[in-house]
């Protein structure tokens, strides 16, 4: 009789293995991916479904629900009037227009960062909205943090939205201090969440301090020391500051992922930093809540319409087919195609995932510059056009994350941004490395899964 019930179970549990692989099967198949992320699915699903479904339930989704809505953006009247080419496929993919009069800065250097983000915190008289991936605790996070705690004491209204996964080790202490002192505190996408709240694998890479609705603080740097101090341990990143009408597609960033903690903005959304500066700009998100892949599509376009130059900056690089055909593609062409990256950056795995990818492009006539240090700044020129951002030149920040790019189509931020790239390349050893099989074997291992993103 137990051998029959045994029988009956393990039949059972074959026939309920069956049906949510067939169920999750066709949910990857409704999933808009290409088609090697689905082959690479529908594998692993098939041949491990024990494994594959409670992966799949944690990271197997792209976008999100209906519960949240697609990010909008307000304001539509200050568009550039002769908007770049890329500026009018963005704006096509559903990116806002570019816009002019912006005054923008690039920092120079972790000091200047620091010091200009401590500037517009003290000169907050209205309002602080922050949203960071990191918010780590060490002597820069407490600074930070001590510094918000002093202008919600001064009745400035302060908000921090951070991701949870990313901001696992955050300082705690100082952070119920900033509450009691009346700011308010959201975690974005937390672990434990019923289903239709978003999925483990969604996480806000994003990173902004926005001051009174008009000065904006934002780039690759997260809050900590790699990012904020100097020193032999320091990270080369960048970032910038920004005023002008720009700042209002930063004001909606901010206002949809407020939103998306389950607290409501509330706030005039209409309110925008000074004109008078030259600088044309354009924000581009990237994300769950963009269902166009802006991002990832204008990229793929504008490289393969380049005429003279594709230089990247990125501190991992595991792009999609898409951007690798059109960066080779760009570089059997003859045109000037140079990627920057760290020649040992802080994600063995992603080293390990990149090393084909580097080695293809360096056979297609691209030109890899390894940096000497931790090299985390996402941006790049192509033509006459630049971006600084968030978004890594990876599949999880094209297809994945929540990331934004800046892109930047006036010469002299354009100008700027080359300057900034050149002198990086200084730091940086030209070529691949030629590894043995045992390596070949174990990046091919790591690039496999790259698809299943």
């Amino acid at each position: 009789m137990n051998w029959i019930l045994s029988l009956i179970a393990q039949h059972g549990l074959v026939v309920l293995s069956v049906l949510l692989a067939t169920v999750a099967g066709v949910f990857v198949l409704q999933q808009r991916r290409t088609p090697q992320s689905m082959a690479a699915w529908l594998l692993f699903i098939v041949v491990f479904p024990y494994l594959a479904l409670p992966v799949f339930l944690m990271l197997g989704f792209r976008k999100q629900g209906t519960r949240f809505p697609p990010l909008r953006f307000t304001d539509l009247s200050h568009a550039a009037q002769s908007p770049h080419r890329t500026a009018e496929t963005f704006r096509c993919l559903g990116a806002p227009p570019a816009t002019d009069g912006n005054k923008l800065r690039l920092h120079d250097g972790p000091a200047d960062a620091l010091a200009s983000l401590e500037a517009i915190i003290a000169d907050a008289q209205d309002q602080i909205d922050v949203l960071l991936y990191i918010l780590d605790d060490d002597a820069s996070g407490k600074r930070f943090v001590a510094a918000l705690t002093e202008r919600a004491k001064a009745g400035v209204a302060v908000r921090i939205n951070i991701d949870r996964l990313g901001s696992l080790s955050r300082p705690r202490r100082a952070l119920r201090k900033f509450v009691a002192a009346g700011g308010e505190l959201r975690f974005f996408s937390p672990f434990l969440h019923p289903p239709d709240n978003g999925h483990m694998n969604l996480r806000n890479h994003r990173k902004l301090v926005l001051v009174d609705n008009r000065f904006v603080w934002a780039g690759g740097r997260n809050i900590g020391n790699e990012y904020l101090r100097e020193g032999p341990k320091a990270w080369y990143d960048l970032s910038f500051s920004l005023s002008g009408p720009a700042v209002q597609s930063f004001i909606d960033l901010f206002a949809s992922d407020w939103d998306v903690t389950g607290a409501a903005f509330n706030d005039d959304r209409s309110r925008h930093g000074p004109a008078g500066g030259e600088a044309v700009l354009q924000l581009v998100p990237a994300g769950p809540d963009e269902p166009c892949d802006a991002l990832h599509h204008g990229l793929v376009n504008a490289i393969h319409g380049a005429q003279r130059r594709v230089w990247i900056t990125t501190p991992y690089f595991v792009p999609t087919e898409a951007l690798t055909l059109a960066l080779e593609t760009a570089a059997r062409r003859g045109l000037d195609v140079r990627l920057m990256v760290p020649g040992r950056s802080n994600k063995r795995v992603a080293d390990l995932a990149r090393g084909a990818y580097l080695r293809a492009l360096d056979r297609a006539g691209g030109r890899v510059l390894r940096h000497e240090g931790m090299l985390h700044a996402k941006a790049g020129l192509i033509d006459d056009a630049g971006w600084i951002g968030t978004a890594n030149f990876d599949v999880r920040s094209m297809l994945l994350n929540f990331e934004y790019s800046l892109f930047l189509y006036d010469p002299q931020s354009v100008a700027s941004l080359e300057g900034w790239i050149e002198s990086e390349a200084a730091r940086c050893t030209e070529g691949v490395t030629r590894p043995g099989l045992a390596r070949r074997i174990l990046e091919g291992v790591f690039r496999l899964s790259a698809p299943m993103l």
